[in-house]
């Protein structure tokens, strides 16, 4: 890569980053997660990508001490957005899972951020402008290995 390249490749780096926090703004901003901190969602989101944990797993998943996540979980508890049942193979440890109620409130999140991009899309491209915003998804995915 010469030095110009390189020169516009920092260039698109901080674009990139840029935009994407300001995209990122945009979507909290279509959706009501509720007054939950970073460290709250991050374990909702792991629950449900994830599946059922302990405190102690999802702990160790997060890199804190187990007080830290008990700490968190009984907030979210707290808020009927997590519920525990006793692990079957060892009764001492709780299996945390997301309730119904969570998952209706996540599904509902998700469904106001791509209606907001859907209806941005809409009314900000052109039909013609549309492959071009695809090609850029393209190598968006690229960009992050997926």
């Amino acid at each position: 890569m010469s030095d110009s390249e390189a020169e516009r490749a920092a260039a698109l780096a901080v674009e990139l980053r840029v935009l994407i926090g300001q995209l990122r703004r945009k979507l909290r901003e279509q959706s009501n997660p509720g007054d939950y901190t970073w460290s709250q969602k991050l374990v909702l989101l792991r629950l449900e990508r994830e599946g059922p944990a302990t405190v102690t797993a999802l702990a160790r998943a997060e890199g804190v001490r187990p007080q830290s996540m008990g700490a968190t979980v009984a907030v979210l508890e707290e808020a009927g957005l997590v519920s525990g049942a006793p692990d079957p193979s060892d009764g001492r440890q709780t299996i945390l899972s997301l309730t119904p109620a969570c998952r209706e409130m996540m599904a509902a999140g998700r469904a106001a951020r791509e209606d907001w991009l859907f209806h941005a899309i809409q009314s900000n491209f052109a039909p013609a402008e549309l492959p071009g915003l695809e090609a850029a998804v393209a190598l968006l995915k690229r960009l992050v290995g997926s």
